[in-house]
């Protein structure tokens, strides 16, 4: 199977391997269905940003999910630990 690819936003990282994933316990992948969130699932995760020069970016990481022990009262209650390969920008 597949990973789910999941849409985020890369300036939410907590640290450069860590981003913030969901506040509840699902999220919807890029086809649309409906992922239900375990420490340990193995995700893609993606950003297109498109700017007002007409600059595309696209931004692409795996990791795995973790749950946020980060902060003392998280605001996301589940986390992407990002692996080695970093998340890799495209710009057009």
């Amino acid at each position: 199977m597949d990973k789910p690819r999941i849409k985020v936003d890369f300036n939410e990282l907590l640290d450069k391997d860590l981003v913030f994933l969901s506040k509840t316990d699902t999220r919807e992948d890029s086809d649309g269905n409906v992922v239900i969130l375990s420490e340990g699932l193995h995700v893609s995760l993606y950003e297109h940003n498109e700017y007002s020069d007409g600059e595309i970016e696209y931004l692409y990481a795996e990791g795995v999910v973790v749950p946020n022990v980060i902060q003392e009262n998280p605001i996301a209650i589940w986390c992407c630990k990002i692996n080695e390969k970093g998340i890799t920008v495209v710009n057009e």
